[in-house]
């Protein structure tokens, strides 16, 4: 199909509506009404539903971003979205954003201003957009538009879309206020447009480089799982949970764990198909341990590790502080090697179980043995959610050497110590060792068979 047979239908344009009007409605309404912890879930659940409900109508965009991503970074082959289409959606999602506000403000009889964050300037809140915009923008491509993952019908695409708004929400909304969507921005802007209409051009801005940068960067691996596709991959999969773990740490964030897990949900169905979606030193070794076949394992490491230095100079950068690695109050480093080997056993031991298994015997579902097509994101994911609000006050919860790298070599350069890294890394090696081994008394003879490369080429699954 060439750009000029695109057609623009009414079930398209009605689709886009209801999904942005209902988007933007529930933000208002949660702020306004005082959600607070729950807000971002909230938000993140009506963009999750929309998506699965409209998707098949409509592709279910929701956000001129998305639109702009989805334009830029489309199959070539077999593209969905011509200047026409493009322009028609951007103007009915804008319509419904606008409507959504007034219709909050009706509503309430109040509206709330879009600016930054408090003791935030503009360009910090820019940064925030640009990031998590990039990262919605990026799992769009990954999980919905692009062919390697599309043909085999996974269904994880809404969950994996709607729950990066878990994680930016929480993570940058305290300096940004978490647009992320520029009828997001336009919306409240203009229901509040007594104070004035000016933040959300500038959020608009921000917004649509995100999106230009994230098909940049889809367009760089698709469909590839080269050396440097691997490398971008897990950069990009440890930058971004190392940044949401240190932005909801340090603003005081009221579901830290759900939101760094929603991050790593998100990535592992991003890139899965790329590198295998690793993200996590500890992780890559267990796979060693039991035999899976991890090519360059170095590319992994150093990529993993960059990421997470990097993550943490942005995040200290934008915010001034940083993140101290270390026992919790009250608690020993007994007490704190205790809760990371035990707790990353558990994310290691997920990892093994649900995304390598393979028994190779004709059609073996899940529940028989094998890996998982679909669920395997959301159950290493919320191993997270399981070790951070669990032991978070003994340890932090770390779970991970490029965690806990990013966040003691960021802490240092702001003055603070540097070596406590190490020790949590030999921590988290030995719960990687240890569900290495567990694993391999579990699945046994079995986990050996028909095993498959761990580098992505021949499944999405890490």
């Amino acid at each position: 199909m060439s750009t000029s047979e695109i057609k623009i239908e009414a079930k398209d344009l009605v689709s886009e509506f209801i999904g942005t009007y209902l988007l933007v409605l529930t933000v208002g309404c949660n702020v306004l009404g005082g959600s607070g912890t729950w807000a971002a879930l909230s938000i993140a659940s009506v963009l999750m539903v929309s998506v699965y409900a409209l998707g098949s109508v409509s592709g279910a965009a929701f956000n001129p971003a998305v639109t702009l991503a989805v334009w830029i970074g489309q199959d070539p082959k077999n593209p969905c979205m011509n200047a026409s289409k493009f322009a028609a959606y951007v103007v009915t999602q804008l319509t419904a954003g606008i409507l959504a506000g007034l219709s909050y403000l009706w509503l309430h009889g109040s509206a709330f201003n879009l600016e930054p964050g408090t003791n935030f300037t503009g360009m910090q809140a820019g940064a925030v957009e640009i990031l998590y915009t990039f990262m919605l923008c990026f799992v769009v491509l990954r999980t919905a538009i692009s062919p390697s993952v599309s043909k085999k019908g996974a269904e994880y695409y809404g969950l994996a879309i709607g729950f990066v708004i878990v994680a930016g929400g929480y993570a940058g909304g305290w300096i940004s206020k978490g647009a992320f969507n520029p009828a997001v921005a336009v919306g409240v802007d203009v229901a509040s447009a007594g104070a004035g209409v000016y933040w959300c051009l500038l959020y608009t801005v921000f917004e649509l480089i995100g999106a230009a940068l994230a098909a940049a960067v889809h367009l760089q691996i698709e469909g590839k799982t080269d050396t440097v596709a691997v490398f971008i991959s897990e950069f990009l999969g440890t930058f971004f949970l190392v940044l949401t773990v240190g932005l909801n740490v340090l603003g005081q964030s009221p579901a830290p764990a759900l939101s760094i897990a929603a991050s790593l949900m998100c990535m592992i169905y991003a890139l899965g198909d790329v590198s295998g979606a690793h993200f996590n030193p500890a992780v890559t070794v267990s796979l060693l341990l039991v035999g899976e076949k991890v090519e360059k394992p170095y590319i992994y490491f150093a990529a993993q590790l960059a990421g997470g230095l990097i993550a943490g100079l942005v995040y200290s950068s934008l915010t001034g502080s940083s993140v101290p690695l270390g026992p919790g109050a009250g608690h020993g480093w007994s007490a704190a090697g205790f809760a990371e080997i035990i707790y990353t056993f558990v994310l290691c031991f997920t990892v093994l179980n649900t995304a390598t298994v393979s028994p190779g015997k004709g059609d073996v579902t899940f529940a028989e043995g094998n890996k998982s097509q679909n669920i395997y994101g959301l159950a290493i994911g919320f191993c997270v959610v399981v070790g951070g609000y669990a032991i978070g006050s003994v340890s932090g919860g770390s779970l991970n050497p490029a965690v806990s790298f990013g966040l003691d070599a960021s802490h240092a350069m702001k003055g603070g110590s540097f070596m406590n890294c190490l020790a949590y890394t030999v921590f988290e090696l030995a719960g990687a060792g240890i569900a290495a081994g567990a694993y391999t008394v579990c699945r046994g003879a079995k986990a050996k068979e028909g095993r498959l490369p761990i580098n992505g080429k021949n499944y999405g699954a890490i």
